[in-house]
């Protein structure tokens, strides 16, 4: 039997996100709020071990009350319980107070559920895009921690030993250790299910567990909201938008294409650039 907490977080749509040219500051209002995608192949994941091994999953979000919706999606999607880590002393974090809550966020889990064998969280989140918070969370709880998981091999419960792929640039990198483990999940881990009629039912219903600073007896104020977070944003802009030309070459012989489509290129500066010879080229 496996206890597996999965780490989620609400964004804005990437889709709809807009910059304020004048405060160069994201604009949230009426930008619809979604789970981080590469947080829901984690519980996906997750539930899928759960079918094979059995056991029980936690979801584990920080966020303002408006997060209760995306617990509430988990639910539907199959998870066992949720958990809202929600107060204003938390706002404003960073990466390195973010881990630092969620880390004794999963503390406080597995003493009111039990021992965690595994925490998944999404390799980066779409709103931030630094991919720190996981590492930062295995390193803060001393778990092992394997980073951009595209494939789960499997687990051997005798041993307790999980061994996965890892997405490198330069190949694919297989790997065992042992539990408890942190993994980030790669949108090439699976594909996210939908959620069941009697999924959605029960997360209509469904109140997470809220965990406040309060709750937190032997928290680290310090170490929380924007007093624990060292990072500072000095300026975001929008890049400019440059103007490209494009040709399209016509007629239904490939080869004549090809051939005005390298004549075409030697007119560049791509040559220069790269120190091709044309005589070699032929």
């Amino acid at each position: 039997m496996l206890h597996i907490v999965v780490c989620v977080k609400q964004v804005p749509d990437s889709r709809e996100i807009r910059i304020d040219p004048k405060t160069n500051t994201l604009i949230r209002i009426g930008v619809p709020a979604i789970v981080n995608f590469y947080d829901l192949h984690g519980l996906e994941e997750a539930l899928v071990l759960r079918e094979k091994y059995g056991g029980r999953i936690t979801v584990v979000c920080m966020g303002p009350p408006p997060a209760e919706k995306a617990l509430k999606q988990c639910i539907s999607l199959g998870a066992d319980d949720a958990v809202l880590v929600t107060d204003r002393g938390f706002a404003g974090a960073d990466t390195l107070a973010t881990s630092y809550v969620l880390a004794e966020s999963i503390k406080k889990i597995a003493e009111t559920w039990g021992p965690v064998d595994i925490v998944f969280t999404g390799k980066q989140t779409l709103d931030g895009d630094t991919g720190q918070v996981g590492p930062g969370i295995a390193c803060r709880l001393d778990l092992e921690q394997l980073t951009y998981v595209q494939k789960v091999v499997g687990i051997n419960m005798e041993t307790r030993r999980i061994t996965v792929h890892r997405h490198l640039e330069d190949g694919v990198e297989v790997v065992e250790t042992k539990l408890p483990v942190l993994l980030t999940a790669l949108k090439e881990l699976n594909t996210v299910r939908r959620a069941s009629m009697p999924g959605m039912l029960r997360a209509a219903q469904f109140k997470p567990v809220v965990w406040t600073t309060q709750d937190f007896p032997n928290l680290d104020r310090s170490k929380i909201g924007l007093k624990g977070s060292p990072t500072i944003v000095g300026r975001s802009w929008v890049p400019e938008q440059k103007a490209a030309n494009t040709e399209m070459i016509e007629g239904d012989d490939v080869k004549v294409k090809a051939r005005t489509l390298v004549d075409k290129l030697w007119q560049t500066d791509l040559p220069a650039r790269f120190g091709w010879d044309q005589k070699a080229q032929g």
